[in-house]
């Protein structure tokens, strides 16, 4: 009976270790899309989110586009100053991550389908992924500039949404104190907004 009790501890264990961990992301595809004035033509906001999860390759050319390196010490966009004081959180049905754009990879933060968290409305909870993005206050020394630049790594998901077929909308409409608190941030971290993305119905 110990014996089996044991060997159901070491079965529970490794269930649970292996239930969420970080997601490792093929490394981003830098070509292909639409070319930009043709992304620009098809930009829109969408609300209503097909049943289909984003694939992996399309997850990490998307994060790419948003916050990713396109040379080794400077991102896809700007920066006041180069402070480079973003982090993008990511928020799948299988958990809440953060955006290691180094690794080309998802750092689990919590394991908790916090998907309906980041907005108030109903389709929030039910699509696919939801982007929320927040900055170092001490990286600033004005938070105007990081608005700004909050400004685009959301028309970076716009334009890549735009140029791969898929569906998107920037939302403010949501709690971030209480967003905060869930995941353990930081004081000096502060969540500005919301984007959901997803392929259109």
């Amino acid at each position: 009976m110990k014996k089996l009790s044991f060997l159901a501890a070491i079965a529970l264990t490794a269930c649970l270790g292996t239930r969420a961990q970080d997601i490792q992301l093929p490394a981003p595809q830098k070509t292909g899309g639409k070319p930009l004035m043709e992304a620009l033509a098809a930009r829109q906001t969408g609300r209503d989110y097909a049943d289909k999860d984003l694939d992996r390759q399309t997850l990490s050319n998307l994060l790419w586009a948003v916050y990713g390196f396109n040379r080794p010490d400077r991102r896809t966009v700007p920066s006041s100053r180069n402070s480079q004081e973003y982090s993008v959180y990511v928020f799948l049905a299988s958990g809440t991550y953060l955006y290691d754009a180094k690794t080309d990879a998802l750092k689990l933060i919590l394991a908790k389908d916090l998907r309906a968290m980041t907005g108030k409305q109903d389709f929030v909870g039910k699509a696919p992924l939801n982007l929320v993005f927040g900055y170092d206050k001490t990286l600033m020394d004005s938070p105007k500039y990081a608005y700004v630049d909050c400004g685009y790594l959301s028309q970076n998901v716009y334009l890549f949404c735009a140029s791969y077929g898929l569906a998107t909308v920037a939302r403010g409409f949501f709690d971030p104190d209480a967003l905060a608190k869930e995941l353990s941030l930081p004081a000096n971290i502060e969540l500005v907004l919301a984007q959901t993305v997803g392929y259109p119905k």
